[in-house]
């Protein structure tokens, strides 16, 4: 049995297309920016998850050919509606934090925890049907009409796989001791701006799903 079976022609292109949307600085992005800045990996990996579930649901609507949220605009303005709303009070919440900075004593039991960490990320994920559109389009456009099941099945696998792989090298990234401590008093600063940030993104969002 040849990789050709599991492995679709196009995906190369889909590969790529896919890691250059995870390079962009999105909603999901600041959310575990934030949260890996204050709380280390220890406060952000379960958002990771929850992010990569997210996407996951929606790699799995794409396998499915259900495309009921792009087809019906009613249903598309509500999950926008309710996206922007979602991302109005996370940065309100990250708008909120307090000056103090970080200290050597904080442990990781300060942390959210996990399954709170998981709902904000999957959450974040879900309430953003751009997230839909873009599964959608990569697995129709780029992998064609002629792709198997158990293709598509690898394809959406290696995306889960890459959303979550890449969101946990993020968060270790940012919460390492050095990058925190480099922060030190700055690390409202930087929450606020995240929020400023979500905010935006929901403004936007809200504004769109009004037309």
């Amino acid at each position: 049995m040849s990789l050709e079976y599991f492995i679709p022609a196009a995906f190369p292109a889909l590969a790529l297309a896919h890691f250059v949307a995870l390079l962009s600085q999105g909603q999901d992005f600041f959310l575990i920016s934030a949260n890996a800045i204050r709380h280390g990996l220890a406060g952000s990996r379960f958002i990771c998850l929850g992010v990569a579930l997210g996407n996951g649901l929606y790699i799995a609507i794409a396998i499915l050919g259900w495309s009921g949220i792009r087809d019906n605009p009613e249903l598309f303005r509500i999950i926008e509606t309710l996206g922007a709303i979602y991302l109005l009070w996370i940065g309100i919440q990250l708008l909120r934090s307090r000056a103090g900075g970080l200290v050597p004593t904080e442990s990781v039991g300060q942390a959210p925890g996990s399954g709170r960490q998981l709902v904000l990320g999957f959450n974040s994920a879900l309430l953003n049907p751009k997230n839909a559109l873009f599964y959608m389009s990569l697995m129709t456009v780029i992998l064609g009409a002629d792709v198997t099941l158990l293709q598509q099945v690898f394809s959406g696998l290696w995306m889960f796989l890459a959303v979550l792989l890449w969101d946990l090298l993020v968060a270790r990234a940012i919460g390492q001791q050095r990058v925190r401590a480099l922060l030190g008093q700055r690390i409202h600063l930087i929450e606020r701006g995240a929020g400023a940030v979500l905010m935006t993104f929901g403004i936007g969002l809200f504004l769109q799903s009004g037309r």
